[in-house]
């Protein structure tokens, strides 16, 4: 983990509250598709966790939503500006298992991540197919994107506006695949653990104080004792998860 200040080179509304900020920084930093960094916004006392979506080299591309008063206050923030980030941050995916067919799943915000991990598992040249899920048409994103990796796509959207009509479980049974990935709403993801045929890796979103383990605050219990999100998740193995 490091400090670094990294400067505000882009930011665009993509969906409704949804925002794609592009960062650069002066230094290279590893990160790992799964992993997240940690915002510091002038006048809020924690930090604000937002998942990687992808990092060439300096750069940083972050997409997150308006919830609050954090992140509504980022959104006002304009190119030259500049942001300090705790980077990186959290256990992210391994593609060890993944197979030959690997199935990325994302909902909503969680959507992010699944595209830095595509573009990792693509450039593994593994066949992946990947389930976005949102509420309704106008809250899709990314879908283009993904498919310029090489990705097969499915969209499902809640209302049945665009794309199969249902949450993410109602495209699973039609693809073979031979391993999983999943982000999103703790809700979506036990759906997806119930509806899996194969061993897997779900990302947690949760609340944090600190975002690097020391304040104990977003820890869960696994069936090897407690494990926190964000140092030794967000990313956990299906076979060690508790609900």
């Amino acid at each position: 983990m490091e400090q670094k200040l990294y400067c505000i080179k882009s930011q665009i509304m993509i969906a409704p509250k949804v925002f794609k900020i592009t960062l650069e920084g002066d230094t290279p930093v590893s990160v790992f598709p799964g992993q997240f960094v940690n915002i510091k916004i002038g006048g809020q006392y924690l930090r604000r966790p937002i998942s990687v979506c992808n990092a060439n080299e300096t750069k940083l591309t972050l997409i997150y939503k308006v919830v609050g008063k954090g992140t509504d206050k980022l959104s006002h923030m304009y190119e030259g500006e500049r942001l300090d980030l705790l980077i990186p941050l959290g256990n992210g995916f391994s593609t060890a298992n993944a197979g030959d067919r690997p199935l990325l799943i994302g909902g909503g915000v969680g959507v992010p991540p699944m595209y830095f991990l595509c573009r990792k598992l693509t450039d593994e040249c593994r066949s992946v197919h990947v389930i976005l899920g949102f509420n309704t048409v106008e809250d899709v994103f990314y879908e283009d994107e993904f498919k310029r990796l090489g990705a097969d796509v499915t969209v499902t959207t809640a209302d049945g506006s665009y794309g199969v009509r249902g949450f993410v479980t109602a495209a699973m049974n039609s693809i073979d695949y031979s391993y999983f990935y999943s982000c999103g709403p703790e809700a979506m993801l036990r759906a997806v653990y119930d509806a899996s045929n194969t061993d897997g890796q779900l990302s947690f979103e949760e609340r944090m104080g600190c975002g690097f383990g020391a304040c104990m605050g977003c820890s869960c219990r696994t069936k090897y004792g407690a494990r926190r999100i964000c140092k030794d998740g967000p990313v956990l193995n299906k076979e060690e998860i508790i609900w």
